[in-house]
């Protein structure tokens, strides 16, 4: 007992520094009680964020994912589905936008357009654009002027292209015997021209050239085809047409087991290699 009560016993100098570490802890506790009542971090947390810088932010953050988590390959932006939307970093509204402007039959035809359209942001447009790829025509058009024609306002009677000779054709500058004996052996594989961009699919034939047929011929009465079911055709039959190739053709019958019927031609651009620039041309041959 002795021994404990020798625990409690301070001299003067001892007692004064026991007091002052008391009041110490004293005042850091108030201290501490004060700042976690103070309206200063409920102040802090009405600071109100710039709803346009954020959306910069946002923007940058959707554009790192899409770098680590997308690999893109190049495709057609008129026929972006849903998904594809989504995982290129667009915005519902946007992707919205884009169908509403197909749903009248209309392409776009440029990154410029693109943007009007769906008005992505420049900073998403900066990324995915150099992925765009438009039909070859659409490319071949923007290379050439159409000064030849606006030349003439004279009426031209136009021939069909679908009845033209070799000997009509090679009357055109710039077409001999090997580019004439083109022209007629794809437009005899196609069946018949359907519509006048095909010209732009010739091998070898220059876009200048073709706007140069083009003054003096045109499809004026398309072939009648029997279109090829996309959903019940085989491999083989959907790989007889000009812009598919086999393993393709296979491709398509294999997605059509795994995920179903194909109920839009767009559906078909998730097939990798899927020559989705010439899809407009692909969809004249094929029926759901």
């Amino acid at each position: 007992m002795k021994n404990f009560k020798s625990h409690f016993k301070f001299n003067k100098q001892e007692q004064s520094g026991i007091f002052f570490l008391l009041v110490i802890i004293i005042l850091l506790q108030g201290a501490f009680f004060y700042i976690k009542l103070s309206p200063f971090d409920k102040a802090n947390k009405k600071i109100a964020v710039n709803a346009f810088e954020q959306r910069k932010i946002d923007s940058l953050k959707k554009l790192s994912q899409l770098k680590d988590q997308v690999k893109l390959y190049p495709f057609n932006p008129n026929f972006i589905t849903d998904y594809k939307g989504y995982t290129l970093g667009m915005s519902v509204e946007e992707i919205d936008r884009l169908h509403s402007f197909r749903s009248l039959n209309k392409y776009v035809n440029s990154k410029e357009e693109f943007q009007k359209i769906t008005q992505v942001s420049d900073s998403l447009l900066a990324v995915i654009a150099p992925y765009f790829k438009f039909p070859d025509w659409v490319t071949n058009k923007k290379q050439t002027t159409n000064t030849s024609l606006k030349k003439s306002n004279k009426s031209i009677s136009l021939k069909d292209i679908n009845q033209a000779t070799a000997k009509d054709l090679k009357a055109i500058n710039g077409i001999g015997d090997k580019l004439s004996a083109r022209i007629l052996k794809f437009r005899d594989r196609l069946g018949g021209f359907l519509v006048n961009e095909q010209l732009y699919d010739v091998y070898g034939l220059e876009p200048l050239v073709v706007e140069r047929i083009l003054m003096k011929f045109n499809v004026i009465s398309p072939p009648e085809i029997e279109k090829i079911n996309i959903n019940t055709a085989s491999a083989q039959e959907i790989g007889s047409l000009v812009y598919i190739s086999y393993n393709i053709a296979a491709k398509i019958v294999k997605l059509r087991e795994l995920e179903g019927p194909i109920n839009s031609f767009e559906e078909l651009t998730k097939i990798e290699d899927f020559p989705s620039e010439k899809l407009d041309r692909i969809a004249l041959y094929l029926s759901l």
